[in-house]
């Protein structure tokens, strides 16, 4: 027999999606900043067809762009 405890699941906390709570334009800079950092170039993150599913997920569809600036 194994000695370690079997976790009971949180119906209530799987149920509660918090991802509904996170701003989608706060989501798009952040990813956008990581690709930028990972990257060394400005890049913009847009995400759209946003679909939260019922154990606390989401679905999207993310559009990563290289922003042009004339100035560099």
């Amino acid at each position: 027999m194994s000695n370690q405890k079997e976790k009971a699941i949180d119906v209530e906390k799987l149920l509660k999606n918090k991802l509904k709570s996170v701003s989608i334009g706060d989501l798009e800079d952040a990813i956008a900043k990581v690709v930028t950092e990972m990257v060394g170039e400005d890049y913009k993150c847009t995400i759209s067809e946003v679909k939260y599913t019922l154990f606390s997920g989401a679905d999207f569809h993310v559009k990563i762009e290289l922003t042009y600036n004339p100035e560099d």
